[in-house]
């Protein structure tokens, strides 16, 4: 029974950190950002860089997997001092399982693009691995207001 309930705990767990993970790919827009206008500034790829993005604040993996760990906890043993030692014992292990869940599940693959704008400047932005480009192809880099964050598209011509 006890591992019933343990195991009930952890999925909670799991699926609560599996949404932190935010999309950074070139292709993927919030909600708020569909419909708003962008500036798009023609460019030339300069350099293309692998790199993983991870979310560094795990404290709601932690606050979740103490939570739910503290309960596990209190279930272990018999008498009000076993349940006390287990809850905060439990607390512990699962704000460490809790902080390390979030950061694995929070780390996603990119690369960081360095442009060459049609207009002299240079730019450098990051973003997802769901497209990618090789130095010296044609590019567009959209940003503005309207935009969550700037991305790279690769420019097709007219």
């Amino acid at each position: 029974m006890k591992k019933f309930i343990v195991a009930l705990l952890m999925l909670p767990i799991t699926v609560a950190l599996a949404g932190c993970a935010s999309q950074i790919g070139a292709n993927q827009y919030d909600t708020a950002a569909v419909g708003s206008v962008n500036r798009a500034r023609m460019g030339t790829i300069v350099s293309v860089r692998a790199i993983t993005v991870a979310d560094n604040d795990s404290s709601l993996g932690t606050t979740i997997g103490s939570i739910a760990g503290g309960v596990a906890g209190s279930q272990i043993g018999k008498g009000n001092t076993a349940g006390v030692l287990g809850a905060v014992g439990g607390a512990l292990v699962g704000g460490a399982a809790g902080s390390m869940a979030q950061r694995g599940m929070s780390k996603q693959n990119g690369y960081e693009y360095i442009v060459q704008l049609d207009n002299g400047g240079l730019v450098t932005v990051t973003q997802g691995n769901d497209v990618l480009m090789a130095a010296g192809q044609r590019c567009m880099v959209l940003y503005g207001s309207g935009s969550d964050r700037a991305r790279i598209i690769p420019y097709n011509g007219y």
